[in-house]
């Protein structure tokens, strides 16, 4: 079975109760994802998938070019393929439908209707809504992988920041998680992951005190997630990857709205502020000392 999905790393980790309903629907068949390169590669093994593909291989290109025919060495092995992608494109359709003697079904990538888009997901396959949970499976080369020691972390003894997102009116200020981790680093260690779109954040968190991780393969920060006693992040792909890894968290949400986008770990906590530069400093410390308090 084949699931093939555009999405980014936020949208694929709400897909995760779609591909376990999936599971469930064809007992005993292998799931294979295509997706973009770096998601397709961490999905194996943790997301339900046993193999997977990009989405930016010479197949889907001759998909778009109507040359169904000759996509048919990939997409003919496969027995049933749910597509999420150009669910719209009518060529595109008739085309994966030559390249393939697969039973096909198109889904839109962004299904309407209210609430948690993993519910749309699961709405848009015909799979009632409950359970909502999002978690994924990490392998013990990811823990080992993670290093925590060489970054002077202690498991349980951490918090780890994610200042960055895909837009910046979506982030909580730079400086604010500075001053975030200064308040905290006195009570425990403090960890602040940047991504290759927050390099230039580097010199606002170096005084800080705090464990500056960058460079990171998606199997890395998941486990050092995991290893956190708290995270605090933005609506971002990388906040979802901290919530599916297990680790109680805060969300920060501006424009966008909580009830379709939150992350679905057991324990995470959502604070909103629109503007999200209006939101408080004491609400978060106040939060984030709570969830401490709790464990």
């Amino acid at each position: 079975m084949l699931v093939i999905f555009p999405g980014a790393l936020g949208d694929l980790i709400c897909l995760l109760p779609a591909l376990e309903a999936l599971e469930r629907r064809h007992r005993g068949a292998a799931i294979e994802l295509m997706a973009r390169g770096e998601l397709a590669r961490f999905a194996i093994g943790r997301m339900r998938v046993a193999a997977a593909h990009s989405i930016d291989r010479r197949e889907v290109m001759l998909l778009f070019a109507e040359a169904g025919a000759d996509a048919r060495t990939f997409f003919g092995g496969f027995q049933r393929i749910y597509s999420f992608f150009a669910a719209g494109n009518r060529s595109f359709r008739h085309a994966l439908a030559i390249a393939s003697n697969a039973e096909l079904s198109f889904h839109p990538f962004r299904p309407e209707g209210p609430g948690h888009v993993a519910a749309a997901y699961l709405d848009a396959l015909g799979e009632p809504a409950a359970p909502l949970e999002c978690r994924i499976d990490l392998l013990p080369e990811d823990f080992a992988g993670a290093r925590l020691s060489e970054h002077g972390l202690m498991a349980g003894r951490f918090v780890l920041l994610l200042p960055g997102s895909g837009s910046a009116e979506k982030n909580w200020p730079a400086a604010n998680f500075a001053e975030l981790a200064r308040q905290l680093q006195s009570r425990l260690g403090v960890a602040i992951a940047l991504g290759p779109a927050e390099a230039a954040l580097h010199s606002c968190f170096a005084a800080t005190g705090g464990a500056i991780l960058s460079g990171l393969e998606l199997n890395e920060l998941a486990a050092i997630a995991a290893s956190a006693a708290l995270f605090v992040g933005n609506n971002s792909g990388v906040s979802h990857l901290a919530a599916a890894a297990g680790a109680p968290g805060i969300a920060l949400f501006g424009p966008t709205d909580p009830a379709r986008w939150r992350p679905l770990g057991k324990s995470v906590r959502v604070l909103q502020s629109t503007p999200l530069a209006a939101l408080d400093m004491g609400r978060v410390v106040d939060a984030a000392l709570r969830i401490l308090r709790s464990q």
